[in-house]
Order: structure tokens, then sequence, then C-alpha cells
């Protein structure tokens, strides 16, 4: 190493420690993962609250099924 260019030195030095030391990122599916924690959720202390918010938002999608077939209902009868 010719230490008469020391910039060029620590830029050489910068280069191989940035690429030193870090982990490779895990490849992981979200939707799996939350898939996954909800099953284990339901299983753990919690499992109740997980049913029931659960349930709730199989409500509130038919509460909005229901809403949208009035709207489209009361459009199509105002035509």
């Amino acid at each position: 190493m010719n230490l008469s260019r020391p910039g060029a030195t620590l830029a050489l030095v910068a280069a191989v420690a940035a690429g030193c030391g870090k982990p490779e990122t895990p490849k992981v599916d979200a939707a799996a993962e939350r898939a996954a924690a909800t099953e284990r959720a339901k299983k753990d202390a919690f499992g109740a609250q997980v049913t029931a918010h659960e349930k709730a938002q199989g409500v509130a999608a038919d509460v909005n099924r229901k809403a949208q077939e009035g709207l489209d209902a009361a459009d199509k009868m105002s035509k």
C-alpha cells in the first residue's frame, strides 16, 4: 500500500468496511407471517380478543355490503 496518498487509502478502507458486517435480510412473506401470528394469538391468552376482533370485522363487512346494496337499489329506483 502506498502511504503517499492518504485520501485514496482512506477511501479504499471505507469502501471495504462498508461491505463488511452487513447481514443479508431474510426474505419474509408479510401476509403469511401475519396469518401465522394470528393463529398463534388465537391459542394464547388473547384468543378471545382475537376471535372477537375477527367477528367484528366480519360484521363490519356485512354492514358495508348491505349498505352498498341499499344505495344501489335506491339509485336504481331513482332512474
